[in-house]
């Protein structure tokens, strides 16, 4: 397929969205189900063109003045591969598949505005309820950090270092750029992508198969390295999903001590016993048995919380959740937060620790829920959280954002990561 065809295509699956009201991936799956003629790299374009449309959909609509399916994928091209609409128009022409060349209306509201001079929220890319979030997360620099979840991500590996060492796991990717982190003691990153290029299937490598390495943002990773999870300790993951910061903690404690991985969801849990048997971990029991709970009551040196979130630190990857969420959602999320703090603390021992995890950036999702639950439970007090960044990441403190009542925020524009909150707070002994 030519990009016409490709162009075309995308706008099919916008539409097909905004009908449906459905997930990207799913429309994107049934597409690719009903042409099959399409081939891998027509449907990462393809992809490529949506996912743009999604993450820069503010100022693709304000760009073409409108905010049709077509206006969003024609702003894609212009904002995320660079054209301008000399190159598109001479991409669509002669291609029966294309959709039609850019007309008079578009090509003037391209020539006439500039998102220099857009609104805010505009040149944020984000909904307008988000916006006194977004300034009350980060005060003068909201736009700048709001924008940095528009961009395209990276593709971040975890080096599983009881299998292999990270310079061997470069060594065998090495086609495909990878570099060492500048963060995560095991993370590789390979750069994002560029146009209507895609990322390597890097679970399709025999070294993934052997379990040298997971896929996980370096957010994710770096969350795990700040718990702290240690050799001869007994852990909780208390929403473990999948199992990613399990996986890196049991990797971080060398298969020793004890971790248990639990998720009240059987379906989001389901994952974890095949990553577990290709990593060749030994020390985790994963479950979604709550009442094997009950022996581990106030037994454990750590706790981790991956809690429920609206996703806001992760809108660089899935984009389309971006303009789904709504503030009664984040109503919700807030309340099961603040229930599954509570739950999750009976686990604690006295001196042991309790470490929050949301993949947001709002602050009441992060540092106030903090807050809301010291008041509560005077026998925990937050940990100095710089002074752990601090000797964890030495020389790197400009990277991270510290809230007052405790936390450490890590973002897209500051620290390269997707969005994230960790919070670490001690029982009294």
């Amino acid at each position: 397929m030519r990009l016409g065809g490709r162009l075309a295509a995308a706008i099919e699956v916008l539409d097909d969205m905004e009908a449906r009201h459905r997930p990207a991936s799913e429309a994107l799956r049934d597409w690719g189900l009903s042409h099959r003629f399409a081939g891998a790299g027509d449907r990462a374009a393809i992809g490529n063109i949506v996912y743009d449309a999604l993450r820069r959909k503010r100022s693709a609509a304000w760009l073409l003045d409108a905010e049709t399916s077509r206006a969003l994928a024609l702003g894609a091209l212009v904002l995320e591969w660079g054209m301008t609409p000399a190159q598109i128009d001479s991409q669509l022409e002669g291609d029966r598949f294309a959709p039609a060349l850019l007309d008079d209306a578009e090509k003037a509201a391209l020539a006439d505005r500039n998102l220099d001079r857009a609104p805010d929220a505009v040149r944020a890319d984000c909904p307008d309820w988000c916006v006194p979030l977004f300034e009350q997360a980060f005060g003068p620099e909201w736009v700048v950090e709001a924008a940095a979840l528009a961009a395209r991500p990276p593709l971040d590996l975890r080096v599983n270092t009881l299998a292999a060492s990270r310079d061997k796991v470069l060594a065998e990717l090495a086609p495909n750029a990878p570099t060492p982190s500048a963060l995560a003691r095991n993370g590789i990153r390979i750069p994002p992508i560029e146009a209507g290029g895609r990322h390597p299937n890097v679970q399709s490598e025999p070294a993934f198969r052997k379990g040298w390495f997971e896929i996980q943002d370096t957010g994710s990773q770096l969350a795990a390295e700040i718990a702290g999870a240690e050799i001869s300790q007994q852990v909780l993951d208390y929403c473990a999903g999948a199992g990613g910061k399990t996986l890196a903690m049991a990797a971080a404690m060398e298969n020793r001590g004890q971790i248990f991985a639990f998720d009240a969801e059987k379906q989001r849990l389901a994952p974890i016993f095949d990553r577990l048997k290709r990593a060749g971990t030994r020390n985790v029991q994963a479950f979604a048995d709550p009442s094997r709970l009950t022996a581990l009551e106030g037994q454990l040196d750590l706790v981790l919380v991956d809690a429920p979130c609206t996703g806001s630190g992760t809108w660089r990857r899935r984009p389309d959740a971006k303009w789904r969420v709504t503030d009664r959602q984040l109503e919700l999320r807030l309340a099961e937060q603040a229930e599954i703090l509570e739950k999750a603390s009976r686990y604690v021992k006295p001196g042991g620790r309790l470490a929050y995890v949301t993949c947001s950036v709002f602050p009441s999702e992060n540092g106030e829920q903090v807050a809301a639950f010291l008041e509560k439970n005077p026998e925990f007090a937050a940990e100095d959280h710089a002074a752990i960044w601090a000797a964890r990441f030495p020389g790197k403190e400009a990277l991270a954002r510290f809230e007052p009542t405790g936390g450490i925020v890590m973002t897209p524009a500051r620290t390269g990561t997707d969005g994230f909150f960790v919070a670490l707070l001690r029982k009294a002994g």
